[in-house]
């Protein structure tokens, strides 16, 4: 463990740590800290984002590289520099005549003093500086267990390790799943960065800790079971799903039974969607996806206050002259509903879609919710069916049935006050989210209603895309916490950062990303900004959550050893 003396109170520092890289020379509050590089360092091994530590006379300030800078101490130096075989009057300039400038933003301090009553406090945001020459050091496993909490600190309940910083492979990162969970969050990165497989890492600890009962829009079956799959290392293995780790706490409705049959696998439900579940606003999203008209799409609406539920039954039935007759007795304009009828028509040609009323059935989406209810955790795989415009729709129309019960049930907690009404928290996991949530229509959906009001409801979203910027930016703003891969685009990257203080110095964190298993986490659930190699999701991790600090019973567990020994191969 880390011993540090008392302040001295004389203007002094403390012992130094070890793994000092440099000393402070310039810096202000707002505009950040400068660091002279020590002459021994190579300024080579100086990487943006990572996590270090100013030694102040009474705090520790938790530092993150923002960029990394060559000067000379005169201009004649450059102007006539040393030749190739002139090493030795290169060595003798390093750190006098040359030298490198690092810059650092402090993002929380701590009391870096012996005595328990400060040092046992919480990190706190930052309201001072460090003086001159404070010495400075790359973080240690302490430091980072003194931020970000570690999973052994509470028996695996409230800390997830989901990576380590830079240069640090070792020393666990840790997200507080119990915050986590409080908000709506978000996984960018371009394609290609392996969102995916840590969407599956954030999934997976929510289920393991039980923090929130899941509902995963499962686009292109990547997330109930396993399969083979490239790698974040590049290697083509088995990548086990999650319903392979938790068997018992995760449930498998697929819209495609008989693509889910033919991989080797028996879904729990077979889904059925019915006309008469279908509203108005769970098509806005599609106008762009099906080439719809304004005119066209509010001619749902007047189908609507008509019809009620059987409006699109009556569109999709209507034949020869009955289209005029629905014009007159709706107001609509008759080539607007043919229009409608004419893109609405190609989901006729799924299984999965009837216009028969859904009282003549076993209504799945009840299953789905008592599911839910149960504490167990929902993958609706899509199977064939991975086009965008069926993914949209079942998504929305699912989607608002769930929030429109979670108002009911939350509502009904605080009438009785019982514990056994309260609502288990609830994290809808949706992907190509910029669909969803674009400007014009992310006020009208039912996501982008989660995403603003839904946090008092317990449900919130965990939204996965490559194009933050088709985002409404109010939504983006209601973002918790955020992992940022690698992405190109400017705008992206910007939209990436609404809401975030100091925005300027984190763009250039993101731009220096590795395109794979990088990613700056950020928001909520964690005490400050901190770029991570992200863990890797295969043996090790399946291991860890059945033998680490996270192995522990949680709600819906089971103790049949078959069941077990079934969870653990």
């Amino acid at each position: 463990m880390l011993e540090l003396s008392a302040s001295p109170g004389n203007g002094e520092h403390p012992t130094d740590r070890p793994g000092k890289i440099g000393v402070i020379t310039h810096g202000s509050l707002n505009d950040g800290i400068e660091m002279k590089l020590d002459a021994s360092r190579s300024i080579e091994d100086v990487i943006a984002g990572t996590f270090v530590v100013i030694q102040g006379e009474q705090f520790d300030f938790f530092c993150m590289i923002t960029d990394v800078e060559i000067d000379a101490a005169n201009e004649q130096i450059l102007l006539n520099p040393p030749g190739p075989e002139d090493d030795l009057l290169r060595d003798v300039m390093r750190g006098t005549g040359t030298y490198a400038t690092v810059s650092l933003k402090p993002m929380l301090m701590l009391p870096n003093t012996e005595h328990p009553e400060l040092s046992r406090d919480e990190p706190r945001s930052v309201k001072t500086i460090p003086s001159h020459f404070a010495p400075v050091a790359y973080a240690t496993e302490e430091d980072v267990a003194r931020v970000f909490g570690h999973e052994a600190n509470d028996g695996g309940r409230t800390f997830f390790n989901v990576g380590s910083p830079i240069g640090m492979d070792e020393i666990p990162v840790c997200l507080n799943l119990q915050r986590f969970a409080e908000r709506s969050n978000a996984v960018f990165g371009k394609t290609g960065t392996g969102k995916t497989f840590l969407t599956r890492l954030l999934l997976a600890g929510t289920i393991q800790t039980g923090r929130a009962v899941n509902l995963i829009f499962d686009m292109h079956s990547e997330y109930g079971y396993g399969d083979r799959v490239e790698t974040e290392d590049g290697d083509a293995q088995f990548v086990k799903g999650l319903r392979d780790l938790f068997p018992s706490r995760v449930s498998i409705f697929s819209l495609d039974p008989k693509t889910t049959r033919d991989r080797g696998h028996q879904p729990d439900h077979d889904v059925y969607l019915h006309a008469d579940q279908i509203q108005p606003a769970d098509i806005l999203p599609l106008r762009d996806t099906l080439n719809l008209n304004a005119t066209a799409a509010e001619s749902s609406y007047m189908l609507q206050n008509t019809y009620g539920r059987q409006w699109l039954k009556r569109l999709l039935e209507a034949r020869g002259d009955e289209m005029e007759e629905i014009a007159a007795e709706t107001g609509a304009h008759q080539s607007s509903l043919e229009a409608l009828k004419r893109k609405l028509s190609q989901f006729e040609q799924y299984d999965f879609f009837t216009t028969r009323p859904s009282q003549d059935s076993h209504d799945v989406l009840d299953a789905l919710l008592e599911t839910l209810d149960g504490g167990k955790s929902v993958v609706l795989e899509f199977g064939r069916y991975d086009d965008l415009k069926v993914y949209l729709m079942v998504a929305n129309a699912i989607t608002r049935r769930i929030r429109r019960k979670y108002e009911e049930k939350t509502n009904r907690y605080r009438q009785t006050q019982q514990d056994a009404d309260k609502p288990r928290p609830l994290m809808i996991t949706i992907e190509e989210a910029h669909k969803f949530l674009a400007p014009g229509i992310a006020h009208e959906t039912p996501f982008g209603k989660i995403a603003r009001e839904m946090r008092k409801f317990f449900v919130s979203l965990l939204v996965v895309d490559q194009r933050p910027s088709a985002i409404d930016e109010e939504v983006m703003s209601q973002l918790g916490t955020k992992m940022i891969a690698k992405l190109n685009d400017e705008k992206d990257i910007s939209n990436a950062l609404v809401g975030t203080s100091d925005s300027s110095s984190l763009r250039q964190v993101l731009a220096s990303l590795d395109a794979k298993q990088q990613a700056l986490l950020l928001g909520h659930a964690v005490p400050m900004p901190i770029v991570v190699r992200t863990r890797t999701y295969g043996p090790d991790f399946y291991d860890d959550l059945r033998n680490g600090p996270l192995a522990r019973h949680t709600p819906g567990d089971t103790d049949d050893p078959d069941e077990l020994m079934g969870e653990l191969f």
